[in-house]
């Protein structure tokens, strides 16, 4: 590659980067959640037994005390309950509430129209290429910061 090519490319990737966050951001304010708030309640409303905070940061590839302070933002919505786990009193499981799964389903759709205004006017075929390029820069990136754990958001 080249380097008017390369340069392309990465201004490419980050203007992407940054208008996608941009625009999710505004689609989740709309339902009350801040950026990464959406895929956090998505991941804990997977579990129906609830799962304990370490279980969660391991899960996202985040840290526990990560995973504690942004649970502690989201708290506030109603959207999970604490409960405390019988064989080790110093965990609890963090399991969704009702309101909390009544959420995900609007956290999925606003996901879809994101997708949607992101892709729209692109062909399948189009489309296909594209996430295939990105799944594969993906994979690359992630053998270069060695980072196993990083979810697919």
């Amino acid at each position: 590659m080249d380097t008017t090519e390369a340069i392309r490319v990465n201004r490419a990737l980050n203007k992407m980067s940054k208008l996608y966050r941009a625009a999710k951001a505004r689609k989740l304010a709309a339902l009350g959640l801040h950026p990464g708030q959406d895929v956090m309640l998505w991941f804990l409303a997977q579990e129906p037994d609830g799962i304990t905070v370490s279980e969660l940061a391991a899960r996202l590839g985040i840290e526990p005390p990560t995973a504690t302070r942004s649970l502690a933002r989201l708290e506030g919505g109603g959207w999970f309950r604490r409960e405390p786990v019988p064989t080790d009193r110093r965990q609890v499981r963090i399991v969704v509430t009702e309101a909390g799964h009544a959420l995900v389903p609007r956290i999925e759709r606003a996901w879809a129209e994101l997708a949607e205004e992101a892709m729209g006017g692109v062909s399948d075929e189009q489309r296909e290429t594209a996430l295939l390029a990105l799944e594969h820069a993906n994979a690359r990136l992630r053998g270069l910061v060695d980072e196993t754990a990083l979810t697919d958001e």
